[in-house]
């Protein structure tokens, strides 16, 4: 999706939340830092070339969900991807399926996705105003082909094709760059893991925005952006 377009709902989202811009030009500067030089030469071109023209698996951390069961999906003449969202990618390393790409923002179980970015996945990096901890931890230890993501204008290296949180960045990723279709396994904007309280209201408000800018996506693309279901069934994203 073109920058424009996602830029004004991105506003509204870092302004309910309280984010401050400032902190987020801050720790794209230090991850623009820490990035190998390689991983800063044509990142748009890399991720297109990963992904344009397949059908694109985006894995989210949904309660049950699991590693999607690939083998399950009608046959078809194009070529297929899976794009693990953070944490998820612990789940397919687990079930023997290592993903092509992981787009994480690092708050997860971080060496599973070192592990798959060695086995090939190239990983997207994402910073934002608190995580630049983080990023010093872990950046350094990505050994395959990185790409850096932020909130603001693509530049300098870094890439913003829409999106919020790790999962619907990812399924933003792939309609991008060109996907035939993406497929959202593992998606729950009701059931955070969180325990009841503070965080777990804030995760509410946070997939809540996540399922707002997937409906957003998917009523301005061209691309078909479906659910697939824990029954196998699959249909239309609709917010």
């Amino acid at each position: 999706m073109d920058y424009a377009k996602w830029a004004p709902r991105y506003v509204a989202i870092a302004k309910d939340l309280g984010y401050e811009f400032a902190r987020e030009r801050r720790s794209a500067d230090r991850l623009r830092a820490l990035l190998p030089e390689a991983a800063l030469r044509r990142p748009s071109e890399r991720t297109i070339a990963r992904i344009q023209g397949c059908e694109a698996v985006v894995v989210g951390l949904g309660p049950e969900a699991g590693a999607p069961p690939m083998h399950l999906l009608p046959p078809t003449p194009r070529s297929r991807v899976v794009l693990a969202a953070d944490g998820a990618a612990a789940r397919c390393l687990a079930a023997g399926l290592v993903p092509d790409l992981v787009v994480t923002d690092l708050d997860g179980p971080v060496a599973s996705e070192v592990t798959a970015n060695v086995r090939g996945a190239l990983v997207v990096v994402h910073a934002h105003g608190d995580n630049v901890p983080a990023l010093e931890r872990w950046v350094p230890e990505f050994s395959g082909d990185l790409v850096g993501s932020w909130a603001g204008p693509p530049k300098d290296g870094l890439i913003d094709v829409g999106g919020f949180t790790d999962g619907d960045r990812a399924a933003y990723l792939a309609e991008d760059a060109g996907a035939s279709a993406v497929l959202l396994w593992g998606f729950d904007f009701e059931r955070p893991e969180d325990p009841p309280g503070p965080a777990r209201e804030r995760k509410l408000r946070k997939l809540a925005f996540a399922k707002d800018a997937l409906g957003f996506l998917a009523t301005q693309s061209p691309v078909p952006i479906l659910e697939w279901r824990l029954d196998g069934s699959r249909r239309l994203f609709a917010p």
